[in-house]
């Protein structure tokens, strides 16, 4: 919901307990709430959406009159590259979701993104109308128009986290929380200074229309799809496209990482490789200068030229690399220069006591933050959304809708845990639903589709393998923490099922549609190379020694076992041969049992010939949930001594008169056999 703080807000907050204590502490007003979210995009409203489903006090914070501001202006040319499936031959909704990469997690089916448009690739605004949806439908509390331009810290000892969080909006009102969830992206543009640069126009400003272009020669800095959007919009009227960059071109479908070039947009790729005059170069633009002359053309030289040259002199007095190398790939003039360069995230609003810092490398754009997306400076401080990439940066799809709806929703599930007791949700399962549990997940779970190898799936077992308790998409980077972050224990061992690509197989210089490249063959499985699922297998818990120390590329330790499920063509793993089989009996050889299901004659017989029951025979058969006669059960009974040697005659004379003529097998299969407890015979000193 929409709204201003007011004075009215002010007093209620402080009639309360809590709010009397902290508006004690300063003279200046604070509006206080357990939890402040910056950012009514969409890993801001899906925060809220779980923040308000568990009935914690929170608001959400955004800049603008509306949610989704980002979307408003981006992309500049309005095709989201977030596919929007409307079909896919099934009706389970979770599976579905795997498809589906705009929606929101909720509990309103109204709010599926293939209600607001049937397009695959949706217009950018169709998700601002989303968005506004999702808040409004679901009474989200969402104050906007509130630019938040200052945070700081407030130590205090009584605090969650051992101090609050001080917000200042644009109007100098004045905010305190608990916890700060940070969802605000990254909006700021990357910008390369070099001679020159002020000539470049920016993605964000550069006009979209076409005609604009007609005639011209363009240089595109950039190499992402913002840059071959941009290229694609003008290929059809422009002299020519050059585009250049540090890096080489990655294309989607071989490194399955959905940031980097996507099919929609490579045009130009045609155009260059074709050989119709546009083109693709490489080169640290921080190398580049560029030289304006007199009919306003801009030229391509390089920084080095200019360290003797006078460049307020004009073009003439500089040396350009084609006075040297005529042949110069950048010799001709350019029209215009665009820089197409991406986005980082705004730390200027942080004062340095929260210790907002940037990574290092590639994924220097984006905050430091834990495996678990908490702030690596501040405890309490979790950043959401595009921004939390950087732990899967290149990997997974984290910085996506379809990947941080999942992490966001773990993030909540931490801080139920943390400040509130809520355990992670969980639930127990006998040990013979393990292969049919996991079987279930792998084919129909989109948190774990999406975000392969970065959440799992936790099977804690509990004693002598008995029953099992199966925990949901919890981030793998934070697995030796798994008890202290979710409430639950795991003192008999545990299993993590998660999603994997072959460890050699995606990559921008990889050949991804080779001769063979798929794997059929169950023994084969451990070479699949598209997305499979794995198992890992621990006797115990791994420590945070072995999780710094795993094999680099290994999204988890060494285990003590591990299977791979065989890649399928359809995602469909539920051959009984192929997939089930297999799975099967690595769970058992991991947990020295028998997981299969038996008729109740079976496990009457191997009452007498195993000293160790199945778990399926003790859960069931053992516990006296009956059985129907038959010939073969009654005489195993009678040589055991469990039965009387019941004859044709024990029974004839209850039978009324016109049931003479049945047969004796009849008789017996309708006859129910009562079976004493057989605790005798499962109290084996090897029983579990």
């Amino acid at each position: 919901m929409g709204g201003g703080a007011s004075p009215a807000m002010a007093m209620l907050v402080c009639g309360t307990l809590l709010g009397l204590a902290l508006c004690a502490l300063s003279s200046t007003t604070f509006l206080y709430h357990d939890y402040c979210v910056i950012g009514a995009g969409p890993a801001g409203l899906q925060a809220a959406y779980f923040l308000q489903q568990a009935g914690r006090d929170y608001i959400v914070f955004e800049r603008s009159h509306a949610p989704g501001s980002f979307f408003a202006l981006y992309p500049r040319h309005r095709k989201l590259i977030s596919i929007n499936k409307q079909y896919t031959g099934k009706s389970n909704r979770e599976f579905n979701l795997r498809h589906d990469w705009n929606s929101l997690l909720s509990h309103d089916r109204r709010l599926l993104f293939r209600h607001y448009s049937r397009d695959f690739f949706p217009h950018a605004d169709t998700m601002v109308r989303y968005l506004e949806d999702f808040a409004s439908l679901l009474e989200l509390r969402v104050q906007y128009n509130t630019a938040i331009i200052h945070v700081t810290l407030e130590r205090n000892e009584q605090a969650w986290n051992g101090h609050y969080f001080l917000l200042t909006d644009q109007d100098r009102k004045n905010y305190k929380c608990s916890s700060l969830l940070v969802a605000t992206g990254t909006w700021v543009p990357n910008v390369v200074n070099f001679p020159g640069s002020e000539y470049v126009e920016g993605y964000e400003t550069v006009s979209i229309n076409p005609e604009d272009f007609a005639g011209q020669t363009v240089l595109i800095l950039g190499r992402g799809n913002s840059a071959f959007e941009t290229a694609e919009n003008i290929l059809g009227v422009t002299n020519f496209i050059h585009m250049v960059s540090r890096s080489r071109v990655r294309l989607s479908w071989a490194t399955h990482y959905v940031g980097d070039l996507r099919a929609i947009n490579n045009g130009l790729l045609d155009t260059y490789q074709l050989k119709s005059l546009d083109g693709l170069l490489e080169g640290d633009l921080e190398d580049l200068a560029i030289v304006k002359d007199k009919k306003g053309k801009l030229h391509i030289t390089l920084r080095f030229y200019l360290e003797n040259g006078n460049i307020s002199a004009g073009i003439d007095s500089i040396t350009l690399p084609q006075d040297e190398l005529d042949n110069f790939a950048t010799r001709a003039p350019y029209d215009r220069v665009i820089r197409c360069l991406g986005w980082k995230f705004d730390f200027s609003i942080y004062n340095r006591s929260l210790r907002m810092i940037p990574g290092k490398g590639n994924i220097k754009k984006y905050p430091q933050i834990k495996p678990s997306y908490e702030s690596r400076g501040t405890r309490g401080l979790f950043v959401l959304g595009t921004a939390s990439h950087s732990v899967d940066f290149r990997k997974s799809a984290g910085g996506f809708i379809h990947g941080f709806r999942y992490t966001t929703r773990a993030v909540h599930r931490l801080l139920e845990n943390r400040h509130h007791g809520v355990p992670w949700p969980s639930t127990v399962y006998p040990i013979t639903q393990l292969t049919n549990s996991i079987i279930k997940r792998v084919n129909e779970a989109s948190g774990l589709y999406q975000m392969f190898s970065v959440l799992a799936d936790i099977i804690l077992l509990r004693e002598n393998a008995t029953a099992f308790e199966y925990l949901e998409e919890y981030p793998t980077g934070v697995l030796a923490e798994l008890e202290m972050q979710t409430g639950r224990k795991a003192p008999n061992g545990l299993f993590v099922i998660i999603m994997e690509y072959g460890r050699n197989f995606s990559g921008a210089d990889k050949d991804v549609f080779y001769y063979n490249r798929a794997v059929g063959e169950a023994q084969h499985a451990w070479q699949s190379n598209f997305l499979h699922p794995v198992i890992y297998y621990y006797k115990r818990l791994p420590t945070e020694r072995e999780m710094k120390l795993r094999p680099p590329e290994w999204p988890l330790p060494r285990p003590d076992a591990i299977h791979h499920i065989v890649e399928d063509f359809l995602t469909d793993w539920t051959a009984p041969n192929a997939h089930i089989l297999p799975l099967r009996r690595f769970l058992e050889n991991c947990l020295s049992t028998d997981l299969r299901s038996f008729f109740a004659e079976s496990c009457f017989l191997f009452a007498f010939t195993h000293q160790k029951l199945p778990p399926f025979c003790q859960q069931g058969y053992v516990r006296m949930q009956g059985l129907m006669g038959s010939e073969g059960l009654r005489r195993h009974a009678v040589q055991a001594g469990l039965l009387q040697d019941y004859t044709l005659t024990d029974f004839s004379g209850d039978r009324p008169p016109d049931s003479h003529d049945r047969s004796r097998d009849q008789l017996l299969r309708d006859q129910v056999i009562p079976i004493r407890p057989l605790q005798h015979l499962v109290k084996a000193k090897d029983e579990l």
